[in-house]
């Protein structure tokens, strides 16, 4: 009975602590919430997303773009994806578009992109095998970053602009 007892006690406080810290990262706090997330992004929320991931991008919306920039008065391409894993994902990766991609994922192929994977593209013309931009892949196509021009926003790869600039995706590595 007492060897009962523990194994049942046991596998309760497992289940209890894998479903309490799964959820807590994941699963959003009301329906009005994920509304709210997937109109400033422009992107349907679902409970099988990563509801952090799109919460904190979303919170970034319209902030302006800043070069060397780190916070919400400006914040550039590198600095919006090094914010966002820190925060999301509990992992610092590099603070600059080249060293991320060299330093901390895997190149991947456009179509086998997956939420959280990185976006590189070189938007110069120069040395086009080096990245110059970065953002983060949401879904459906869509990626969020901190665009020069309007700052942090949601755009989608096929775009003629990213289609005609993208160099490779990048999963970070564990």
């Amino acid at each position: 009975m007492k060897r009962k007892i523990i194994y049942l006690f046991t596998i309760s406080l497992s289940i209890l602590c894998l479903t309490s810290c799964g959820s807590s990262r994941r699963t959003p706090s009301s329906p009005a919430a994920v509304r709210e997330v997937s109109a400033r992004l422009g992107v349907p929320v679902t409970s099988k997303d990563n509801f952090r991931l799109y919460s904190e991008a979303a919170s970034w919306i319209g902030t302006p773009y800043r070069y060397g920039g780190t916070s919400r008065n400006g914040i550039d391409c590198s600095g919006f994806t090094s914010h966002i894993y820190r925060e999301v994902y509990r992992k610092n990766i590099s603070r600059s578009t080249t060293d991320i991609l060299k330093k901390n994922c895997h190149k991947i192929r456009k179509g086998k992109l997956r939420e959280g994977d990185l976006v590189f593209f070189n938007t110069t013309g120069k040395k086009k095998k080096t990245p110059t931009h970065v953002g983060i892949y949401l879904k459906d196509g869509k990626f969020v970053h901190a665009s020069t021009s309007k700052g942090v926003m949601v755009n989608h790869l096929s775009e003629p602009y990213y289609a005609r600039t993208w160099l490779t995706g990048g999963r970070v590595k564990k």
